[in-house]
């Protein structure tokens, strides 16, 4: 699909300049400089050659076709060019121009019409307000970027062109080659999802990394990126959070949720690794371009200090990761090869007067071992360390085997021949243990989401139509809460089990609905406006006998009137009171981007103060819900701790995945709650105690 702007045959710079500074004339001489051997058409009507090619007055002037179209003229201009591309027939064009969406209503108008001239021609767009593009292996060097990065396997996108040539010149100081170097610019026609499809078969590209300020559509993002990370690594810094909407939120998950949360969520169900820096961002990605998968957590060390080794340990075990048990063979055939006062146990510490030979010795012995899923070799430059020696020796044998090797060798002047050789044999380097641990804590996070089933979403049986039913009688009388007697009959269409309930509107009729109940009640005001009726004393519990009931019936309505006062009472909710259990939440919050935001954690009133939630995409499938139990801190009270027995986890998974059912098949719930859901001993089911609504304003 997007040929064009990677392998093109012909490109046409429009815009080419003869006055070095000028971006016509940078673009041109990188595509000319970096060896591009298609045909080049510079375009300016006001030249007839630019470095010694044939210029020509516009795109519809060249004799042959035209794959690719490289735009660098005033932004006013650029609506005629597209049109002039798309009747040459040009497939693809790179709008390096500013002055579109970035620079206020106008560009914005500007902008669309750009698009809507491509759309009718069929032209791709890259940008506008980018840096360019790079293909290594074509090669092309299709931007206004200070320098060609060397060939390479990492694909890399980022919609911030500063940071693009930032990157740039850090990764032709440190030698690391890409594959396709893309600034996606305003992302007006080709985006992130763009760049995932086209990438997913390119053989040159063992790894896809990008910079992320925004995603237009996630739901599309998130089923492209599912089905591309099973076999090709994605990894992804996300910067800047965006509003989740302009109304404000009512509910729990609604002040607990946000941007940020629904990117996390949206990158875990669908295997793309986080970074939470450039820096690791490329700590990663060069461990994943470099070196075989990583198949396990069992790491050895091998180290010629006891203090790194020490912390490379530390650092495994806080992240997830584990210290490898040496089998009794490989402890044996290290000892004959080491001094008697080395450690040949997991970390191997050779010593520090240890030659290349000693590292060679630990290292083919340690790697050999069948427990060993992945090596970390340490470096420290001591008196007698072969530093160049001991990178090759590492480099050889790296290439010998089907297991990765990450090295750290620290410090800066000394080790610098050595690093160099080992980006040579492409052996990643880093400065210290922890960032080596986690780029192996990556490999080994990507290695196992990769290789889990992809989710089978389960669907109850429910009453979907009288949901349907419910919410358009609601909408059509100008609301967009739901009442308690509304909420009822949506959770009861779904399957949920809730205490037993009637709506009194008069005090007699509250009576008498505590009498076929039967004592102690909960009662709350009946209101579709007040979703938190705690909050203005408007809930009371364990109500015993039918004289106090009487008394709470006008305090409650009394309450709701004074601190609501606009609020439309319809009386007084009479609720079965249920037995105490452990008291968890779920809730939903739609996202802008990604949709559905369920929530988990603790609930109750200590929802928001202890924050103990975790988050998930919907639609979701069962192992997904039982990650969202798992996740939470308080996860041991659920499972039973000092002799309580184990709640009925089964009942709240259930309970998330009719949740999940409920907010896909119904795009219109914008909010919703159960806090709590009342969950009792295994095998004895959960009730939804109190549960609220909020829909969109229109369809």
């Amino acid at each position: 699909m997007l040929e064009a702007f990677f392998t093109p045959q012909s490109v046409a710079i429009i815009g080419a300049a003869r006055e070095p500074g000028k971006l016509g004339y940078g673009v041109l001489d990188n595509v000319l400089k970096y060896g591009f051997t298609g045909r080049v058409y510079p375009i300016n009507p006001k030249s007839d050659e630019i470095m010694g090619l044939k210029c020509y007055p516009s795109v519809l002037d060249v004799p042959d076709p035209v794959d690719l179209a490289v735009v660098v003229v005033p932004s006013r201009a650029v609506p005629q060019v597209i049109e002039e591309c798309g009747k040459k027939g040009v497939h693809g064009a790179i709008i390096i121009s500013a002055g579109f969406r970035e620079s206020g209503m106008e560009g914005i108008k500007l902008e669309r019409q750009v698009l809507d001239i491509a759309a009718q021609y069929g032209v791709r767009i890259v940008g506008p307000n980018c840096l360019g593009t790079i293909s290594t292996h074509t090669p092309l060097n299709a931007s206004f970027g200070a320098g060609m990065p060397p060939k390479g396997s990492i694909a890399f996108m980022s919609q911030s062109g500063a940071l693009c040539t930032a990157i740039l010149d850090w990764a032709l100081a440190k030698s690391i080659g890409f594959s396709h170097f893309v600034s996606l610019g305003n992302k007006a026609d080709v985006n992130e999802v763009d760049l995932l499809q086209a990438w997913e078969t390119d053989e040159n590209s063992r790894v896809i990394i990008a910079y992320m300020e925004g995603i237009g559509n996630g739901a599309q993002f998130m089923d492209v990126a599912r089905r591309i990370t099973r076999k090709t690594p994605v990894i992804a810094v996300k910067s800047g959070n965006t509003a989740a909407g302009s109304r404000a939120v009512s509910s729990h998950t609604g002040s607990l949720a946000g941007s940020e949360k629904a990117y996390h969520a949206a990158f875990q169900q669908t295997g793309v690794l986080r970074a939470a820096s450039i820096e690791q961002l490329f700590d990663y990605s060069v461990a994943f371009a470099y070196q075989p998968p990583l198949k396990g957590r069992n790491i050895a060390i091998v180290t010629n200090a006891g203090g790194p080794g020490i912390m490379a340990t530390d650092a495994l075990e806080t992240t997830g990761m584990k210290l490898a048990a040496l089998s009794p063979q490989t402890i044996e055939t290290l000892r004959p090869g080491l001094p008697a006062a080395a450690n040949v146990y997991n970390p191997v510490d050779v010593i520090g007067d240890a030659l290349a030979d000693r590292y060679e010795h630990a290292l083919k012995t340690v790697i050999a071992d069948p427990n060993v899923n992945g090596l970390l070799v340490i470096l420290t430059p001591q008196v007698y360390t072969q530093i160049e020696q001991t990178a090759e020796v590492i480099g050889r044998l790296s290439g010998t085997i089907d297991k990765p090797i990450l090295a750290c060798f620290m410090g800066e002047e000394r080790v610098g021949p050595g690093i160099k050789i080992l980006n040579n044999y492409h052996i990643p380097n880093y400065s210290f243990p922890e960032r080596a641990v986690g780029s192996l804590k990556a490999m080994a996070d990507y290695w196992e989401s990769s290789n889990q089933p992809l989710p089978k979403y389960e669907r109850f049986t429910v009453d979907r139509d009288r949901v349907t039913q419910l919410f358009d009688r609601v909408r059509s009388e100008g609301r967009f809460s739901l009442g308690d007697a509304e909420a009822r009959e949506v959770m009861e269409a779904y399957g949920f089990a809730i205490p037993r309930s009637v709506l009194a509107k008069t005090v007699d009729e509250a009576v008498e609905a505590a009498r076929t109940i039967g004592y102690p009640v909960v009662m709350k005001v009946a209101s579709p406006d007040i979703l938190h009726k705690s909050d203005i004393g408007g809930v009371r519990l364990n109500v015993r006998d039918a004289e106090q009931l009487r008394d709470l019936f006008d305090l409650l309505i009394y309450r709701a009137q004074r601190f609501m006062p606009d609020a439309d009472i319809w009386g007084v909710q009479v609720q079965e009171m249920v037995p105490r259990g452990k008291e968890v939440i779920i809730g939903v919050n739609r996202d802008p981007q990604f949709g559905p935001l369920l929530m988990f954690g603790l609930g109750g009133i200590y929802v928001e103060v202890l924050k103990d939630v975790t988050f998930r995409i919907a639609p979701i499938a069962r192992a997904e819900a039982t990650d969202m139990i798992d996740e939470i801190r308080s996860y041991h009270l659920l499972r039973g701790v000092r002799g309580e027995k184990p709640s009925d986890l089964d009942a709240i998974v259930d309970a998330i995945l009719r949740v999940s059912q409920l907010v896909t098949d119904f795009p219109e719930i914008v909010e919703m709650d159960i806090n709590p859901l009342m969950v009792h001993e295994a095998g004895r089911g959960a009730v939804a105690v109190d549960f609220r609504f909020v829909l969109k304003e229109n369809k």
